[in-house]
C-alpha cells in the first residue's frame, strides 16, 4: 500500500481532479501529509546534519549551474531553452510551487517516510528510487518528455536523495538538494538568457528581440 498509494495519486487521482497548478501543490501538500502521518514518517527536518549536508550537497549543483553560466559554449545551450510556466508567474513557480507543491511534497513522501519503512521491512533502498521515478509518468507524458529519459533520470536522483537521506538521517539533506537541482534548472535558461543579452549589448550588437530569443 505504502508503495501503490503515491503512485496511484500522481499518475491517476490527482490529474483526474483537474485543479489549477495552484490547486495541485496543496493537494499534493495534503497528500503528502496524511500519507506521512498514516505511515509515521520521519522526516527530522530540524536536524543540524541534514541542514549540514544539504546545503553542502546543494552548494556542488549551483556551483555547476554557475559553470554553465559562466562558460560561452555552455551557456548557450540553456539559453535557447524556453521556459514556459503554465499558469503562474516564474517567480511564484519558483518561490511555491517548486519548493513547496514539489520539493516539501515528494520529499515527505518519499524519504521521511517510505524510504525508513522499505528500511524497517528489509527492503533495498532502489525499490524506493524505483518508486519515485513512477510517480512521474504522467508529468513527464504531460510535459511531452521523453518517458525512459525521465524514468531513468529520476530512479537515479532518488538513489541520491535515498542515500543522503540515510547518511544525514534526515529528509532535510535530500530536500535541499531537490531544490537546488529544480529551482536552478527552471532559472537556468532565463539567468543564460539575461547574460546573452547583457553581453550582446556591451559589444555593440544592441538589444535582442526577446529574453528567450538569442541570435547567434
Amino acid at each position: 500500500m505504502a508503495l501503490g498509494l503515491p503512485l496511484c495519486w500522481n499518475n491517476s487521482v490527482l490529474p483526474a481532479l483537474g485543479f489549477s497548478l495552484r490547486g495541485r501543490s496543496v493537494a499534493n501538500v495534503l497528500f503528502a501529509a496524511t500519507y506521512t502521518g498514516v505511515f509515521r514518517g520521519r522526516p527530522n527536518w530540524l536536524s543540524a546534519s541534514g541542514l549540514r549536508w544539504g546545503l553542502g550537497s546543494s552548494a556542488v549543483v549551483l556551483a555547476g549551474y554557475g559553470a554553465v553560466l559562466a562558460i560561452p559554449a555552455l551557456r548557450k545551450l540553456p539559453a535557447e531553452i524556453a521556459v514556459l510556466v503554465p499558469e503562474t508567474s516564474t517567480l511564484e513557480w519558483i518561490a511555491v510551487h517548486i519548493p513547496v507543491g514539489t520539493v516539501l511534497a515528494e520529499e515527505a513522501v518519499f524519504r521521511a517516510t517510505l524510504d525508513p519503512l522499505l528500511t524497517t521491512h528489509g527492503y533495498p533502498p532502489a525499490l524506493g528510487a524505483a518508486d519515485f521515478a513512477l510517480w512521474h509518468i504522467h508529468p513527464a507524458r504531460t510535459a511531452g518528455d521523453s518517458l525512459p529519459v525521465t524514468l531513468a533520470a529520476t530512479t537515479v536522483a532518488g538513489l541520491i536523495f535515498s542515500a543522503l537521506r540515510r547518511r544525514a538521517d534526515s529528509a532535510t539533506a535530500p530536500a535541499l538538494l531537490h531544490l537546488a537541482i529544480n529551482a536552478g534548472g527552471a532559472l537556468l535558461p532565463t539567468l543564460a538568457a539575461y547574460v546573452e543579452t547583457r553581453l550582446a549589448a556591451g559589444s555593440g550588437i544592441g538589444r535582442l528581440p526577446g529574453p528567450m530569443t538569442i541570435q547567434p
